[in-house]
């Protein structure tokens, strides 16, 4: 962008626009993933769905490159493009929560952490991820798991309504009968059809969780995976765990003598009655004693919050995914070796059950294209140091590369990495891959929201 554009944007747009001299736009191009390291032309922060508008006909209309940066959580830096202009949803935060008819409208710009904050205050939440730093809208545009998804379903299941400012610079509102089409594509087919500036998601009673983390020695992952793969699927709604391997991070809960340790384990979630959590597992000691098994009570908003500390923004990352629907002796042979061989302290392996009332919907309500998964696994090469950077990537390829024959073909949208390529995200929609490249024609001829990964537009007949 030449230095004329620059300033015609300033004049053209309400609200400020973030150019490369400014002071803050070192602190603005910065992301979740210290790894990347792109330098946008323009940073252009909206407040509301006007400025949304104007924004995108500016940047069409100049024949500028286009990212969307909702939570900035993304683990391929996706809302951030060399040179282009990045419409920043950051400011727009605000959750209006009714709880009569137990609903959020929640702004494009918000975290879980936000969303959660206001609802919780009802007594209220709906199914989202694992880390409250994460946005909600490329969460819930890829379709969105965790701690509540085996009762509730998946975030995507939860939504109502988008308000969504299309390609052409105009706004509609996508659910069950207005734009039909947009509102099913919008559920799992991430960010390719428009910037949605408004979520509103149904709520669902959730107050005190009963929390647990049951941790083994990671040479017993073989044992720890074998009865988790059969207890897990058969375990009640109420019941959530996902397995991970990991090196035991310091501080509380852990004692002291686990700190770096390299482990293999379940974080649980229980949202039925809390007189019968330690009931519903007591079969952890099933596998062999655990080196460290922790239970509590505690308010949703904590749970998720929980991990926040343990890896947080600015960190050296790259991950890759895939969904999986057993998980065969010999894969978890696979999980032993890498996870006896974690490259750094904050590297990980998780595998997030997607089960139970994820199944229910069917297999064409959403554009989710897999709802006979049972998990949804990430690799994930995490580390401070920039020089670590290739160590945490070839882990995480070879690890991914070594489990992917057990695998159902295609990856939860949100855990692909940088560079996969397109037959990857074919794999990822499966049957749907063509109608969403027909409703992205619709909607997106000239594929301006691309900067994601890509659904590209149907040819015209």
């Amino acid at each position: 962008m030449d230095a004329g554009t620059l300033e015609t944007m300033r004049t053209t747009l309400r609200g400020p626009v973030i150019g490369p001299r400014d002071t803050e736009y070192d602190r603005t191009r910065q992301v979740y993933n210290a790894m990347i390291d792109r330098h946008p032309a323009a940073f252009v922060p909206c407040a509301d769905a006007a400025d949304v508008m104007a924004a995108v006909n500016f940047i069409r209309d100049s024949g500028l490159e286009l990212a969307v940066r909702g939570g900035g959580h993304s683990g391929p830096g996706l809302c951030l493009v060399d040179e282009g202009v990045t419409i920043d949803l950051s400011p727009m935060t605000g959750v209006r929560v009714d709880p009569v008819a137990r609903t959020a409208e929640v702004g494009g710009g918000c975290h879980l952490g936000d969303l959660d904050h206001a609802t919780h205050a009802f007594g209220l939440a709906t199914p989202t991820g694992i880390i409250s730093m994460t946005g909600v809208g490329g969460l819930t545009l890829g379709g969105g798991h965790g701690y509540l998804t085996r009762k509730y379903g998946l975030t995507a299941d939860n939504l109502l309504s988008a308000d969504v400012v299309l390609a052409d610079g105009s706004f509609v509102t996508a659910n069950e009968t207005e734009h039909p089409d947009l509102f099913w594509a919008l559920r799992g087919g991430g960010g390719n059809f428009g910037i949605v500036t408004s979520f509103t998601y149904r709520l669902h009673p959730v107050d005190t969780v009963g929390v647990a983390i049951t941790v083994w020695p990671v040479d017993r992952t073989h044992d720890v995976l074998t009865w988790y793969r059969e207890f897990l699927p058969r375990a009640p709604e109420d019941v959530y765990g996902f397995f991970a391997i990991l090196a035991i991070p310091p501080g509380p809960p852990f004692p002291e003598e686990l700190h770096g340790r390299k482990m293999c384990g379940v974080v649980w979630c229980h949202t039925g009655d809390l007189d019968h959590f330690e009931e519903a597992l007591t079969s952890v000691r099933e596998p062999g004693p655990p080196a460290f098994h922790f239970t509590s009570p505690m308010p949703y908003p904590a749970l998720q919050s929980m991990l926040d500390r343990v890896i947080p923004s600015g960190y050296q990352w790259y991950w890759r995914g895939d969904f999986f629907d057993s998980i065969p002796d010999a894969a978890i042979e696979v999980h032993q070796k890498y996870g006896e061989n974690l490259p750094t302290p904050l590297s990980l392996m998780h595998l997030y059950p997607v089960d139970a009332a994820a199944h229910r919907p069917g297999p064409d309500d959403t554009a989710w294209s897999y709802r006979d998964a049972v998990w949804s696994g990430v690799f994930a090469g995490v580390d401070p140091d920039p020089a670590n950077a290739g160590a945490i990537r070839q882990w995480c390829v070879d690890y991914w590369e070594e489990t992917h024959p057990y695998s159902m073909g295609g990856s939860y949208v949100n855990f692909m990495g940088a560079g996969e390529g397109q037959e990857r995200v074919r794999a990822t929609y499966r049957d749907h891959y063509d109608r969403l490249a027909r409703i992205k024609r619709a909607y997106d001829p000239d594929n301006l929201f691309h900067a994601n990964q890509n659904i590209r537009p149907a040819a015209m007949a």
